[in-house]
């Protein structure tokens, strides 16, 4: 490892590769920001550029670099407008937007800054001791572990319902799961429930869906309560300039940051999770392990749920490069597009890439360390600035909201209908606002939905049946993981109403 270290050090530290690390992180970090575009559609482009460079090393630096510099960045636009830039910064928005409304941006561009960075460099040391170790963990996992994954997943629901709103949130997920069926299935390429609408064949568009669910009725929020867009109109500008964290706060974040860094690469480390997944259950698991007053924060603008899934996704995003370079196996859709790079580099990834070409394995390690501190670097001088977003007339900032919206829905499908989806489905979500239903659970029911209908159909064919779940330990013991899941809110809510119902019995 120490040899392989130091071939990575000489290699990424040459001209060449340092100037592909700061142009893939200021591109990544830019395509970030703007609503709807993600990192797949901009590495696609680039492949070509990549191809162009030659040397396999300096073009996977710069597509990785471009890849973590977009997760970093896709903060920005959930925190200061709710509309989440990239896929795994949705559950960003939901404490880091409530901090931004309460004058408190610049804080919360801080911690959001501070937590990716520790999420990518924890993940990138990880993935330098345990790649070829993770590599045959992952391995172990069949369809059978991944429907139970997703299981997982939904289990955690509750987590983003508040007080009262359990059954609430069921209902939503349902929906989500409802809207996932939407489009060709997963046994057969048949359309489902396309109303005869040829551009509904591949299924709602997830970008579509949450801005639908968070940018747009926060603009026509904007609109029908013009107190709520204060902040936006000035009322607060002393307070965005304030980027400091205190010593307590600085102790509340530090353990949901290692805890989610580690948990977040080993969801990353799963060919099929990725950063998505691991942003959501990362948020989820420090709601339900959080103390009574703590959760009450959480979704109001807690700092620990903002600090969770920014620490999560980055470090799944590191993690989702030991299925590609050692076993030659996609984690995301990002990745899948990475491996078409290599091949078109003439590059193997595999279990023999870490010996025949070494100095590509190890510099791309060694670029993730060096990545996410110009990313740090980069980002935290501008915090000032780009929360001066907040700033602007609320008669600029909506057609602002609204352009990016409709922009990033658009070109997520490539499709005019899209945007007619988008506004229906925007109307909707703003009713469903107004009757005070969470608008998360769906949007976690909808991602996991079709990954747990391509998983469990799978696992049924392999097993002919529903045998699987007692074959394959593994699956049960996730499966009871989410049942124990399912169950402990509830175990904790009847204690802390006998604890309730003791104390006034005693008074």
């Amino acid at each position: 490892m120490l040899e392989g270290l130091m071939i990575g050090l000489s290699t990424a530290f040459s001209f060449q590769n340092l100037l592909m690390v700061i142009g893939g992180c200021l591109i990544g970090t830019f395509i970030g920001m703007l609503p709807g575009l993600g990192p797949m559609s901009i590495i696609a482009i680039m492949i070509p550029i990549a191809v162009t460079i030659g040397d396999p090393s300096a073009a996977l630096i710069l597509l990785a670099g471009v890849y973590y510099g977009a997760i970093f960045g896709g903060s920005t636009s959930s925190i200061l407008i709710n509309a989440p830039g990239v896929a795994s910064t949705v559950a960003t928005s939901f404490d880091g937007y409530p901090l931004a409304r309460q004058g408190k941006a610049g804080k919360a561009l801080t911690v959001a800054a501070i937590s990716s960075f520790c999420g990518g460099t924890i993940g990138a040391i990880l993935l330098m001791i345990f790649a070829p170790m993770l590599a045959s963990v992952a391995l172990l996992f069949h369809s059978a572990e991944y429907f139970a994954l997703m299981v997982v997943g939904l289990s955690a629901i509750a987590a983003f319902a508040g007080t009262g709103q359990v059954g609430k949130a069921v209902m939503m997920t349902v929906l989500g799961l409802i809207m996932a069926t939407v489009g060709e299935g997963a046994l057969f390429n048949l359309p489902r429930f396309t109303m005869g609408i040829m551009d509904l064949q591949s299924g709602f568009g997830f970008i579509t869906l949450a801005m639908a669910m968070f940018a747009l009725p926060e603009a026509i929020f904007l609109v029908l309560d013009p107190a709520r867009s204060k902040a936006a109109d000035g009322g607060e500008q002393s307070d965005i300039k304030d980027m400091r964290i205190t010593g307590a706060e600085a102790r509340q974040i530090a353990p949901v940051i290692g805890r989610q860094s580690i948990q977040g690469f080993l969801i990353g480390v799963l060919p099929g999770a990725g950063a998505t997944i691991a942003s959501f259950l990362g948020y989820a698991v420090e709601r339900n392990i959080a103390s009574k007053a703590d959760q009450a924060e959480f979704g109001k603008g807690s700092l620990k749920g903002l600090a969770a899934p920014e620490a999560a996704n980055n470090a799944a995003c590191t993690g989702s490069f030991v299925p590609l370079l050692t076993l030659g196996i996609p984690g995301s859709g990002t990745t899948a597009i990475l491996l078409g790079a290599l091949i078109a580099l003439n590059v193997s990834p595999g279990p023999r890439l870490m010996i025949d070409n070494p100095q590509i394995f190890w510099s791309v390690i060694v670029s993730m360390y060096l990545g996410n501190l110009i990313l740090l670097i980069l980002n935290l001088p501008l915090i000032p600035y780009i929360a001066k977003i907040l700033a602007v007339p609320r008669t600029f900032l909506i057609p602002f909201i609204l352009f990016f919206t409709l922009m990033g829905a658009y070109i997520g499908q490539n499709n005019a209908t899209e945007l007619l989806i988008l506004v229906g489905l925007g109307v909707c979500a703003t009713i469903l606002r107004f009757a005070d239903y969470p608008l998360a659970p769906l949007l976690i029911g909808f991602i996991l939905g079709r990954m747990l209908e391509d998983n469990f159909s799978r696992s049924m064919q392999l097993y002919d049946g529903v045998g699987f779940i007692t074959a394959r330990p593994m699956t049960m013991g996730l499966l009871l993981l989410a049942v124990f899941l399912v169950i402990l809110p509830s175990y904790r809510a009847r204690r802390a109403r006998l604890r309730a119902a003791g104390v006034a019995d005693g008074d």
